[in-house]
């Protein structure tokens, strides 16, 4: 088997100054061969430093859409450009080694290639520890309630959807989900089962497109050996907002894998619990930040707080 060719498809909008770590990142590791940029209307600083990036870099492809798709249909853009045979998408807020992309890359030798497969990477936080959202169980209105309520905290022999607190395996291992922070699948494969689905604008993108291959007869695995730096929470947006279009995300998934007016009306039904709950988790974040901080001059309010844009 040739060596594949990997096209690494990240879409900004708005992200700040991780963005040029990101990228950097990207353009000195030596097993990626493309990076295509699809720029959502970043401000026109940045897009300058984009151009120039663009100008200096063969293996650069820069898009400038001049509005904001959502990143499933900016990751959608960003395939149809890519020349690569492989996509690996990464957020514009994660750090790539060289080494990663070599052990990724290698992964590809290992997986049927008769059928749809998506390989994600450890994704961790800046202290070192494993990151929320990496690894998951299939989500469905039972895992949801149990995991937006914690029930799995208090109960015995109740599983939340989240699988970060599990052993490490040593090796592949396949799951139900992996995030889109860092998702590879092959382009045939990425585009037959219709990329992304458009009607998310952000989150839970990928855990639909994981679905997806998984019902088309494809795998989902998990590499624990290839760990990937994600800050998280580098949109100047509000997330406030973030968080809501996670809300409906949420729903939008439940109303597509579980149609019918019965289950329809049980999920608008659930709207103000999914919504409570993403919004308790948000403040919860912001008072842990303020004791963190403790006694400081930070003034920051909760429409400003820090959020991951990738843990759900």
């Amino acid at each position: 088997m040739t060596d594949p060719i990997l096209s690494v498809v990240i879409v900004s909008w708005m992200t700040g100054p991780r963005l040029m770590d990101c990228l950097h990142a990207v353009l000195t590791a030596d097993h990626v061969d493309e990076l295509v940029l699809v720029s959502h209307e970043n401000p026109p600083e940045i897009l300058d430093t984009l151009r120039e990036l663009d100008a200096a870099h063969s293996k650069m492809v820069l898009i400038e859409t001049g509005q904001n798709l959502g990143f499933g249909v900016g990751c959608n853009i960003g395939a149809q450009a890519a020349r690569g045979d492989t996509l690996l998408f990464l957020n514009p807020d994660t750090v790539l080694l060289a080494s990663v992309a070599k052990r990724l890359k290698q992964n590809v030798s290992r997986m049927d290639e008769t059928r749809p497969w998506i390989i994600g990477a450890r994704l961790l936080n800046e202290d070192g520890s494993e990151q929320r959202g990496g690894r998951r169980g299939e989500l469905t209105p039972s895992t949801a309630f149990i995991s937006f309520l914690g029930l799995n905290r208090f109960f015995k022999g109740v599983r939340s959807l989240h699988q970060e607190q599990d052993p490490m395996p040593d090796d592949l291992v396949e799951v139900d989900t992996v995030s889109g922070a860092a998702l590879m699948i092959r382009a045939r494969h990425f585009h037959d089962i219709g990329g992304f689905d458009p009607r998310y604008f952000l989150h839970v993108e990928d855990i639909d497109i994981c679905r997806t291959a998984r019902e088309a007869g494809g795998t989902v695995w998990f590499d624990p050996n290839a760990s990937i730096l994600h800050v998280g929470g580098t949109s100047q947006s509000s997330p406030l907002k973030v968080e809501n279009h996670k809300a409906w995300g949420f729903i939008s998934y439940f109303w597509k894998f579980y149609p019918g007016p019965v289950s329809k009306v049980l999920t608008s039904l659930m709207i103000p619990a999914i919504f409570l709950a993403i919004w308790t988790r948000l403040f919860l974040s912001h008072v842990k930040a303020k004791i963190r901080g403790g006694d400081t001059k930070d003034e920051q309010s909760l429409a400003d707080a820090p959020a991951n844009p990738r843990s759900d």
